[in-house]
C-alpha cells in the first residue's frame, strides 16, 4: 500500500484518459480495474472497429447529446473531438472520417486503439491493478481518503476519480458500481434508463415475424405524442425483428419513446415510417400511378415491386385497404390516395424498449448539479471526481458518447492531479 496523488477506478474510456490526463499534469496515479483486461466496451465499439470519436462543431456534438450535453461545453474547452483525434495521431493511430462525420481508425481495429491508449499509460507510469473490484471509496471529515478493495487493501488519496461507466453492456464491466459510493458521499442520482435501444411493439403484424430482419434504408421514422404533436424524428436506416424496431434511427427514438410514457402516462406510444423522406404526398401519389400505368392490367401488389420493399406490400396494402389483386387500371382515386398517404405516414405502436442491460448506453446517473463542469469535481466531496457513462449525460451512437467519455475524463484527469497542489 502507498499513498497517490490520483486514484482512477475504472478502466474504460473515460478512466484511461483520465489516467493519461493526471500522469501528464504530474501526477502519481494509481488506475483500479475490477475485471482482466482494460479498455473492454471500447474494445467493442463501433462494431469492433472503434468509432473514436465525431468530427462535428461543438454545437452540432452537443445537439448529438441529447441528455444534457450543454453540461460539456466546459470540458469540450480542455479537450474536445480535435484533441482526440490530434492524441490517437499522435499516438500512431491515424483516423479516417466516414459518413455523418464519425472518426475511425485507419486500421479499422479497436484492438489498435485500445492497445495504444494502455500503452500510453503505462509510459507515463500509471500503477495498474486489474482483477481489483473496489468495495467502497473512504472518505473522512468531509473528503476523500482513498479506496478499500474487496481483498481488503486501502490505498490512500486526496483525489479519487469514479469511472466505471453505467449499467449498459454488463459484459464489459458496466454494472452500475459507481453510483452507491456516489451516494455515500452525498450525491444523488437520477433515474437510470436504458438509450440507444432497440424498441419492443406488440402489434400483430411484428409479432407475427412477416417482416423479421427486412431493413429500410434512408427512411424518416417520428415519435409522436398522444395530442398528436411531433417529439422527434430521426432520418437514417432501420431494422424490423420480432419484437419490434431496431437499427440506428429506432434507437436514437428509444429515449423519446420513454419520455412520451411518462410524461402523457400512457402504455403504447405511435411512430411513424416515412418511406420516401423526399417526395412530397403528391409527388409520390404521381409516382405511384405512373408505376400502375406502365403496367395498368397487372394486380397492383406486383405492379408495387421495385418501388416498395416486396415482403412490405401485402401489409401497406392491408392497410391502405386495398385489395392486392385489383389492377392499377381499376385502382380508385381514393385508393391512391391512401396508399400514398400510408407510404407517407405509416403507423407502429410501440409499447417499451429492451432492458438496459441490453442498451448501449445509460441514461441518467450522477446529478450533474452536483457536479462542477469546469473540473468534473464533486460539489458534495472535495476531492472526488466524475467522469465517463456514470454522469447523467448520454448522446446518440456515431461517436458522440465515447467523445463525451474522453472529455469528461481528460477534464477530470487534469483537474484531479492539479487540485493535489491547492
Amino acid at each position: 500500500m502507498r499513498n497517490y496523488d490520483v486514484i482512477v477506478i475504472g478502466g474504460g474510456s473515460s478512466g484511461l484518459m483520465a489516467s493519461v490526463a493526471a500522469a501528464e499534469h504530474g501526477a502519481s496515479v494509481l488506475l483500479v480495474d475490477k475485471g482482466s483486461k482494460l479498455g473492454r466496451k471500447l474494445g467493442i465499439s463501433g462494431g469492433g472497429r472503434c468509432n473514436v470519436t465525431n468530427i462535428k462543431e461543438n454545437a452540432d456534438l452537443i445537439a448529438h447529446i441529447p441528455g444534457n450535453g450543454r453540461f460539456l461545453y466546459s470540458a469540450f474547452d480542455h479537450f474536445n473531438n480535435r484533441d482526440i483525434i490530434a492524441f490517437f495521431e499522435g499516438l500512431g493511430i491515424p483516423l479516417k472520417e466516414e459518413d455523418n462525420g464519425r472518426m475511425f481508425p485507419v486500421s479499422d481495429k479497436a484492438s489498435s486503439v485500445v492497445s495504444a491508449l494502455i500503452s500510453k499509460v503505462k509510459s507515463l507510469g500509471v500503477q495498474i491493478l486489474t482483477d481489483s473490484p473496489v468495495r467502497e471509496v473512504l472518505y473522512e471529515n468531509g473528503t476523500v481518503k482513498g479506496v478499500r478493495l474487496m481483498s481488503g487493501a486501502v490505498h490512500h488519496s486526496s483525489a479519487v476519480i469514479v469511472a466505471t461507466g453505467g449499467k449498459s453492456v454488463p459484459q464489459t464491466g458496466s454494472t452500475g458500481d459507481g453510483y452507491p459510493w456516489a451516494i455515500a458521499a452525498g450525491h444523488t442520482i437520477t433515474e437510470l434508463f436504458p438509450t440507444e435501444v432497440p424498441i419492443l411493439s406488440r402489434e400483430e403484424w411484428i409479432k407475427s415475424g412477416d417482416l423479421q430482419g427486412l431493413s429500410l434504408r434512408d427512411v424518416n421514422l417520428t415519435v409522436w405524442n398522444p395530442k398528436g404533436k411531433k417529439v422527434i424524428a430521426h432520418r437514417g436506416d432501420m431494422i424490423f425483428t420480432h419484437f419490434g424496431l431496431s437499427g440506428p434511427i429506432a434507437l436514437r427514438c428509444s429515449q423519446f419513446l420513454r419520455q412520451v410514457k411518462n410524461k402523457f402516462g400512457v402504455d403504447a406510444v405511435e411512430l411513424s415510417i416515412d418511406l420516401f423522406p423526399d417526395l412530397h404526398p403528391q409527388e409520390l401519389e404521381s409516382q405511384i400511378q405512373d408505376k400502375l400505368e406502365q403496367e395498368p392490367k397487372k394486380a397492383i401488389r406486383n405492379s408495387l415491386k421495385g418501388l416498395l420493399p416486396e415482403r412490405m406490400i401485402p401489409l401497406l396494402l392491408s392497410k391502405a385497404g386495398l385489395d392486392g389483386d385489383i389492377t392499377g387500371h381499376s385502382l380508385p382515386k381514393n385508393g391512391l390516395l391512401s396508399l400514398a398517404s400510408l407510404l407517407k405516414r405509416m403507423p407502429i405502436l410501440v409499447h417499451g424498449t429492451r432492458s438496459i442491460e441490453e442498451a448501449f448506453v445509460t441514461g441518467g446517473g450522477v446529478n450533474l448539479k452536483e457536479i462542477e463542469p469546469k473540473t468534473m469535481e464533486s460539489r458534495v466531496m472535495p476531492g472526488l471526481f466524475f467522469c465517463g457513462e456514470v454522469l447523467d449525460i448520454h448522446g446518440y451512437t456515431g461517436g458522440y458518447n465515447i467523445t463525451a467519455a474522453f472529455s469528461t475524463g481528460y477534464t477530470a484527469g487534469k483537474h484531479a492531479a492539479e487540485a493535489r497542489n491547492n
